[in-house]
């Protein structure tokens, strides 16, 4: 993982060697302040030289202002490295969200999506830069406060170096056991982010059904759970600094004896400006050594968060382009499913699949209706179409000679489709900006066209502020209607040769639906229409109705060729509540 991380270094190397450079100049100017104390003790006061202290002052201003560039520069590169470096993974990490398939989004919370392009960016990226600086420049303090100290007495100086394997084996004994323990602690970070979705975006359903109290005991749990591995991070964590510290001052009382030791033993005596510099560099290695546990045990979260970020960058893109893929697919061709078994990725091998050797031709503007019981396998037909999967055996084939739909770019092939979904999706912005969403090349006087086909003209003239009115987040400002109406209007926009409507005008009233249905018959002209209703009044003018179960065609043929025979759909026709007057009278026999 850290080899992971620090491959992130690689655009910006220009930029890590100032800063390594800018850190090793802060290091060894802390030393050199250190050591002109010394000669300070020893030549300027104890020899009374005049002018060994102005040598000495001269020399600790010009070193104030090297050490203010240095500092300055380190800061600064630390900052620009870090903002580069979470600018990379936030943008890698999106790009990919976009590349993935429907099967990933099927087996993956949205909280956990939420948290890795948030706080585990941020985490790493604090790692990488803030965290970086206090390591690099902490390990070279240390490793200049050793030389120095080597310089002046090299005993001694080895006596201090002997802490360093012991500090080593602490880290390496308290390293598992917080990473485990941090590891937890993101997990549950990212299921209690997915809660707080659910409960904000559910806010109607559990205040309607007087879940609150329920709520809140589940969330208390999952919140205490939190706490207590973060108290037991904190409690190895805290252990850890208090080990540094002891270590450390067994070293500097190890100085102290020996020395007073070899002075009365009468041996080289050590001037005071040295023992004054050897006990200050070993106290300059004391907080380094801190912050380096202090950063270690952030680095432990730090990495937890970077397993995240990679586990979703390598998550694999099930649907993917073959090589060579044209971007040119045939405009008006033939649609088949050839013999196609489709089972959904996250489900059992020995589940039985969804498709079950399912075949299917549908002709340049036919308009293919399917219905039949929930779970049937009509929703899955159309995410085939779409291509957010792909058959796990057999294959969807267009044109004549018929071509694999995969020898054609995902971008090229969903580009000719026209999609509405019986649960609409807008995005923050006005009504204008979600209408031109797919289609961003198109005139004010296009989209307003393409509005007063569908009938979304008529409610949004009435707004306030007309086609410039916020949706809100999700569309919440619109009725679920409205919000169907407008994700119509967008699908209409495109000009597809291909249209798909999954439900929907399913939440939109009869005489509504009457109007959008007329539209809609205008739009599918010349053009392969899927359609999915359980309103059976809706596919009365298809040209072809399938009743799929388990998967198969079980029915086929036109609305009075299926009413003639006794069959599931008379039998669902029959059940099905039946159309006000008004709307027969005006569909006609």
């Amino acid at each position: 993982m850290l080899r992971r991380l620090v491959e992130l270094f690689g655009p910006y190397k220009r930029q890590v060697v100032l800063y390594v450079v800018a850190i090793a100049f802060v290091s060894v100017g802390d030393g050199v302040f250190t050591l002109l104390g010394k000669a300070f003790v020893d030549d300027a006061i104890g020899g009374r030289d005049t002018a060994a202290l102005t040598r000495i002052a001269i020399a600790y201003g010009s070193l104030i202002l090297f050490q203010s560039v240095s500092v300055w520069a380190m800061i600064r590169f630390a900052g620009t490295l870090g903002e580069s470096i979470g600018y990379s993974l936030r943008r890698r990490a999106f790009a990919h969200l976009q590349r993935l398939s429907l099967d990933f989004y099927d087996r993956t919370a949205v909280g956990r999506i939420v948290s890795r392009l948030t706080s585990d960016t941020e985490r790493v990226t604090e790692l990488m830069s803030w965290g970086l600086l206090d390591v690099g420049w902490s390990v070279l303090n240390i490793g200049a406060a050793l030389v120095f100290m080597l310089v002046i007495d090299w005993r001694l100086g080895l006596i201090v170096l002997g802490v360093v394997p012991p500090l080593v084996y602490a880290a390496v004994r308290f390293r598992s056991h917080i990473v485990d323990q941090f590891r937890r602690v993101r997990a549950l970070h990212a299921r209690i982010t997915g809660t707080l979705n659910e409960a904000v975006t559910g806010v109607r359903v559990i205040k309607s059904l007087a879940r609150e109290n329920t709520n809140n005991t589940e969330f208390s749990a999952l919140t205490g759970s939190l706490r207590d591995r973060a108290y037991r991070a904190a409690y190895l964590s805290a252990m850890f600094l208090p080990a540094v510290q002891l270590i450390t001052s067994l070293a500097l009382g190890a100085v102290v004896v020996l020395s007073g030791i070899d002075t009365n033993l009468g041996g080289d005596r050590i001037s005071v400006g040295s023992v004054q510099a050897f006990f200050g560099y070993v106290t300059f290695m004391l907080w380094p050594i801190q912050e380096m546990a202090r950063v270690f045990a952030e680095m432990q979260q730090s990495l937890a968060s970077g397993e995240r970020i990679f586990s979703l960058l390598d998550t694999p893109v099930l649907v993917q382009d073959l090589p060579g893929a044209s971007e040119r697919p045939l405009p008006h061709a033939a649609l088949s499913f050839d013999r196609v078994t489709f089972r959904y990725p996250s489900t059992p091998a020995a589940a039985p699949p969804v498709l079950d050797d399912f075949s299917l031709r549908v002709e340049p503007g036919e308009t293919v209706a399917l219905v039949g019981p929930t779970g049937g396998g009509k929703s899955t037909i159309v995410s085939l179409i779409a291509r957010f999967y792909e058959p796990t055996a057999g294959a969807i084939r267009v044109g004549s000679p018929s071509t694999d739909y995969r020898a054609f770019s995902q971008r090229a092939w969903q580009a000719r489709l026209g999609m509405v979904l019986q649960s609409p999706h807008l995005f923050s912005g006005t009504i204008r900006e979600n209408i031109r969403y797919g289609r961003l090349d198109a005139t004010d006087a296009e989209l307003e066209a393409a509005a007063r086909l569908t009938g979304a003209d008529e409610f949004i003239s009435a707004l306030a502020d007309g086609y410039s009115s916020e949706v809100g987040e999700g569309g919440t400002l619109l009725s679920v209607g409205q919000k169907q109406l407008v994700s119509l209007t967008r699908a209409v926009l495109v000009e597809p040769d291909i249209f798909i409507l999954d439900e929907a005008t399913s939440s939109i009233d009869s005489l509504s639906e009457l109007h959008v249905q007329r539209s809609i018959e205008q739009l599918m002209e010349g053009r392969m229409s899927f359609v999915i209703a359980h309103r059976l009044s809706t596919v009365r003018r298809a040209d072809r109705i399938l009743v799929i179960d388990g998967g198969r065609v079980v029915e086929s043929g036109t609305h009075h060729e299926l009413l003639a025979t006794d069959g599931r759909y008379r039998r669902l026709y029959s059940n099905a509540a039946a159309p006000s007057a008004e709307v027969t009278d005006s569909l006609g026999p």
